[in-house]
């Protein structure tokens, strides 16, 4: 048996103000945009060079996912950018205006700084050892 995780939703307040972050800001892959009817959208995006794993954006619907949007997960860092060079992918974000929470810091693992996006969602860059 093979599996992967294909995708992880990632509720936003507006479809085009989310695509435009991630494609213009961050440089991530437009992979689908389907007009699904009623105001729904099957839109894909990706880090550039990933290698199948994609985050579904989701336009909030209601009230109660309306107050989702940026705690998804309940204040922590819920998403994880993997990079293979810190200090090019750091210095990028910083020079395109993402906000990062904190200094670069070392961690048994790898190099990691908590950044968040324009929606309120926490995110790590990381690079692992």
């Amino acid at each position: 048996m093979k599996q992967n995780l294909h995708a992880v939703t990632l509720v936003v307040p507006d479809y085009d103000a989310a695509i435009s972050f991630y494609t213009e800001t961050l440089k991530f892959q437009l992979l689908q945009d389907i007009d699904l009817g009623d105001g729904k959208r099957w839109v894909l995006i990706a880090p550039p060079g990933s290698n199948g794993s994609s985050l579904l954006l989701a336009k909030a619907d209601g009230p109660d996912q309306e107050a989702a949007i940026g705690n998804q997960t309940g204040g922590r860092v819920g998403f994880f950018l993997q990079t293979d060079d810190f200090s090019r992918d750091h210095t990028d974000m910083l020079a395109r205006g993402v906000t990062l929470e904190e200094s670069p810091r070392s961690e048994p693992y790898g190099q990691v700084a908590v950044w968040r996006d324009p929606f309120g969602n926490r995110w790590d860059l990381i690079e692992f050892n």
